[in-house]
């Protein structure tokens, strides 16, 4: 691997690896509040929030953190309306506490928060409005979750990006050379310090918040009720530190996690797995450090095909990351990767996205067991083989293949989901 391709594969981690609080979909749009508050000067009296299909769906049923256990859209843009802090990008409502709640919930009592459908190809694509009085201002995100590609006050656009709704990767390094080959590469052979401090946050970060998910009561304590004693299965015990780290983080903790791809769950998923598997035969910082730039990498190619939001569980990306990364941890060769990814995808890749709520906890569990299977097999020269099912001729056509499954052909799939979810009110 030449310097260029080096440096793009940190710019990679280097934009996906980033500190979120609460799930990211509500911080979105509680970020894109707080600046159209800046934009508009002062309180709003009325919000409009127009919202992609994905992002109704993924904040539907989520607590939004440090708001008294509330959820939402309106709960959201609120809060970040309100008392968020934009300069802290997705830690935007890190300052809120509890003496601020009672304001959040008034608002919501006294105002009308109109929430509508945006009619866009786009996955993760809202609008903000506000006003006040005569005044107006208004902020439209697309594809990453902080990328504003239009501002306005008062009806004149002050800022405007051109975009594409298809263009899932606009605005990021590009992606189309990825393969895994090259980030095993990456991960074995770059200077450990160019990755230390990118890596490192991930596990201090979302250990904290799995030892908080295992400690006390959130959500519907999946991680609890698969931990009996981590001495005895570490893999039993990787799915249910990284269960325990959603539980808490799905239910409103105020911890941060480091997210991967958009995502604190795939964040928890891709990294927690791996450190209590290398904790438990003390490998030792380094190659932890090297695995989880493999793991994350790893998760990052196959988003690529599939974007931030969709109809396909993104946890199953970040198991396929997680797995692989512990048969290199044991000592495994890429051909072992591979088909420790080929065993992954073939088992789980069905698994629906149906919005962020408590059971995603379960969802990392039985993904995070099904990639450890996936291992295991791949070590014993198990694979499943190409013509059976989705599996191809390679890895990278079998992620490939799920990249267009997930994208392009679970399309009607979300919008049902969509359909069933709404039905339940």
């Amino acid at each position: 691997m030449d310097n260029n391709e080096r440096e793009k594969y940190l710019n990679i981690l280097k934009e996906e690896l980033l500190p979120a609080l609460g799930c990211t979909e509500p911080i979105a749009l509680a970020y894109a509040a707080s600046k159209c508050r800046e934009i508009l000067g002062q309180e709003a009296e009325v919000i409009e929030a127009e919202c992609s299909a994905n992002i109704i769906k993924n904040v539907k049923a989520v607590v939004v953190p440090n708001c008294g256990g509330m959820k939402g859209i309106e709960t959201a843009v609120v809060a970040g309306m309100l008392f968020g802090d934009a300069s802290k990008n997705l830690e935007v409502l890190e300052n809120i506490d509890e003496s601020k709640i009672s304001s959040i919930k008034k608002y919501i009592e006294t105002h009308e928060v109109k929430v509508s459908l945006l009619e866009t190809n786009a996955k993760l694509h809202f609008i903000i409005k506000m006003s006040c009085g005569s005044e107006s201002a208004l902020i439209e995100v697309v594809h990453q979750h902080t990328n504003i590609v239009r501002i306005e006050k008062n009806g004149e656009v002050i800022y405007k990006e051109d975009f594409s709704e298809n263009d899932i990767n606009d605005n990021l390094t590009d992606r189309t050379s990825m393969t895994v080959s090259g980030i095993i590469d990456f991960a074995e052979n770059i200077e450990l310090e160019k990755i230390k401090e990118i890596i490192k946050p991930q596990i201090e970060c979302n250990i904290a918040i799995c030892k908080e998910g295992l400690s006390n009561q959130w959500g519907a304590e999946v991680g609890k009720t698969i931990i009996v004693d981590p001495f005895v299965n570490v893999a039993s015990a990787a799915a249910a530190t990284a269960a325990a780290g959603s539980d808490a983080r799905m239910s409103g903790c105020s911890l941060p996690v480091i997210i991967n791809s958009g995502s604190g769950n795939q964040g928890i998923t891709v990294s927690v797995p791996v450190i209590v598997y290398a904790n438990s035969k003390n490998v030792g910082e380094e190659k932890l450090i090297r695995a989880l730039a493999l793991s994350n990498l790893l998760a990052i190619h196959q988003k690529t095909l599939i974007g931030r939001l969709s109809a396909y569980c993104g946890v199953v990306c970040a198991a396929c990351g997680s797995g692989a990364a512990i048969t290199w941890l044991d000592g495994g060769s890429e051909k072992e990767i591979d088909d420790t990814i080929v065993n992954t995808l073939a088992t789980i890749s069905g698994m629906i996205c149906d919005g962020a709520k408590p059971s995603c906890a379960g969802k990392i569990a039985v993904a995070v067991n099904a990639a450890y299977i996936a291992h295991e097999m791949a070590m014993r020269n198990r694979v499943y083989h190409s013509g059976e099912g989705i599996v191809k001729q390679n890895v990278e056509e079998t992620v490939s293949g799920i990249g267009e499954i997930a994208s392009n052909g679970m399309r009607d799939t979300d919008k049902v989901i969509l359909d069933v979810m709404l039905d339940n009110n």
